[in-house]
Order: C-alpha cells, then sequence, then structure tokens
C-alpha cells in the first residue's frame, strides 16, 4: 500500500515496529524490534544518553534517511502502512507525523507567520487569522499573544517559544506527534504547562515523548519503553498496572536517568 497524505486531522494512528533494526554503519542502535503502540496514547522514551532514543524517534518521520551510514531492516508501520517502502511520499509522511525538537525552534518572523507557515498555501488569506487563533487556543497561548500578533517570536519566552512551535506544528494536521525532550530546557512552570497540554493532544493524536525524567515518563505516560543495549523493553509499562516501586527498581537500573 502506498502512503499518501490524507485530509484526516484529528485521529490519531496506531504504530507499529516488526523485526525493526536501525544502525549507523556497524553500531546497532535498536535491534530486532517488535512492538505496536496503540493509537491516542502517549508513550514515554527514555534510556541513557546515547542510547538511540531520539533515533528511533526520528525513524518515524524519516529524519535519519539523510544520514550517510544510517540503515534499517525490517518494517515501521503507520495505520497498516510501511512508511520504508520505496513509493512513500516522505513529504505527506511529514505531514502526518510532526515533530517538536528539545529546543524552541522559531522563525526570525511575527508571531502570526510562525503559526500558519505551513499551511498558507492551503487556506484562504481570510481564514488564516481565525485558524492561528484556533491554534494557539489550543495550545494555551492565545491569551498571551493575542496583542502580539505582529511581534517577533523571538521576543517570546522559552516556554512561550515551545509552545508556538507546537502550534505551528499542529497546523499541518498530524496523527503523530514525536515530542523530542520538549521541556528539557523549559523552567517547572512552563514544564507543566506543555505536559497538560500533551494529555489534552492524545484526545487526537498519538504522542511519543523522550525524556530523562523518571517522574515525568511516569505522570505523563500511559505506557513507557525503556532503551538499553539496543533493546526496547518488550513490555509495555502502565501508569495503572506497574507497581510504582518495581517501575523506579527498572528505571534506576538505566545509567544516566534523573528522578
Amino acid at each position: 500500500m502506498v502512503f499518501q497524505e490524507q485530509n484526516s486531522y484529528g485521529v490519531g494512528s496506531m504504530i507499529q515496529f516488526k523485526n525493526f533494526t536501525a544502525a549507523f554503519g556497524e553500531k546497532q542502535v535498536v535491534s530486532n524490534l517488535n512492538l505496536s503502540l496503540k493509537a491516542n496514547t502517549i508513550t514515554a522514551i527514555i534510556g541513557a544518553s546515547g542510547s538511540g532514543k531520539t533515533t528511533l524517534l526520528r525513524t518515524l518521520c524519516r529524519m535519519n534517511d539523510r544520514i550517510s551510514n544510517f540503515f534499517i531492516e525490517g518494517n515501521v508501520l503507520i495505520d497498516g502502512k510501511d512508511i520504508y517502502q520505496s513509493e512513500t511520499d516522505v513529504y505527506a509522511l511529514r505531514r502526518k507525523v510532526g515533530m517538536v525538537f528539545q529546543k524552541p525552534c522559531v522563525f526570525p518572523e511575527s508571531i502570526f507567520e510562525n503559526v500558519v507557515f505551513g499551511v498558507k498555501d492551503k487556506w484562504g488569506r481570510n481564514e488564516l487569522p481565525g485558524l492561528a487563533q484556533k491554534l494557539l487556543r489550543d495550545v494555551s497561548l492565545w491569551d498571551e499573544v493575542k496583542d502580539r500578533l505582529e511581534e517577533k517570536a523571538t521576543t517570546l519566552s522559552q516556554g512561550q517559544q515551545q509552545r508556538l512551535t507546537l502550534a505551528r506544528t499542529l497546523a499541518v494536521g498530524p496523527q503523530v506527534l514525536l515530542m523530542d525532550e520538549p521541556t528539557s530546557s523549559l523552567d517547572p512552570k512552563s514544564t507543566e504547562v506543555i505536559e497538560m497540554l500533551a494529555q489534552s493532544l492524545k484526545a487526537n493524536h498519538t504522542i511519543l515523548w523522550v525524556t530523562h525524567q523518571q517522574a515525568q515518563a511516569h505522570s505523563i505516560a500511559d505506557q513507557v519503553l525503556v532503551i538499553k543495549d539496543n533493546q526496547v523493553s518488550p513490555s509495555l509499562m502502565t501508569r495503572q498496572q506497574e507497581d510504582p516501586v518495581s517501575f523506579t527498581r527498572i528505571l534506576q537500573n538505566i545509567p544516566g536517568h534523573s528522578e
């Protein structure tokens, strides 16, 4: 089946890895992974620095493709469609799978232009203000910037910039959100806002969230994956099912994790 862009905003996607191995040259990052992630859930991914957390995220939007010695074996499926088949429209894939990075990535343009950057060619000029307002409300930013829309996005705080980045990502209608340590550079208050947003966004999106923080993984996620020695934990540890004591013990065995 050919992966093509679909106008299906508001529906999360199921993700599957089948006999999946990822490597840079001779260095394996993930080995023989078989895993299914339900739609409309939050999956936290934890592990030591360099364990492959970000690499695993980037396989879902094929951001590793341009690295010359990167290769994969096996299959990665989103809603049953293999995203690594030769016929895949990578541009369409990256509209379906959005990514938010560790540090806010805003353009040196106005707040308004940042929000609508990726959709100006798809919406009428008169529709863009309403769209921008909706997106900014979705990330709890509208009340803070509604009188500043023509100001440069760089005038915002780090926490505001990260929410603006999230709004811009949501504008293209992704069904999967990849969050690569999105709160690592934020203060506690801004971190809490982003975490709360994730809980509301999972109603319409499937979310994968990389973090080093044990408490964050345990509080935000429906399930947690542990990456260690090229292996991803075969069982999903949920907040509802996992004994907090054993959950903590598992995490403490990961070098470099934090409370």
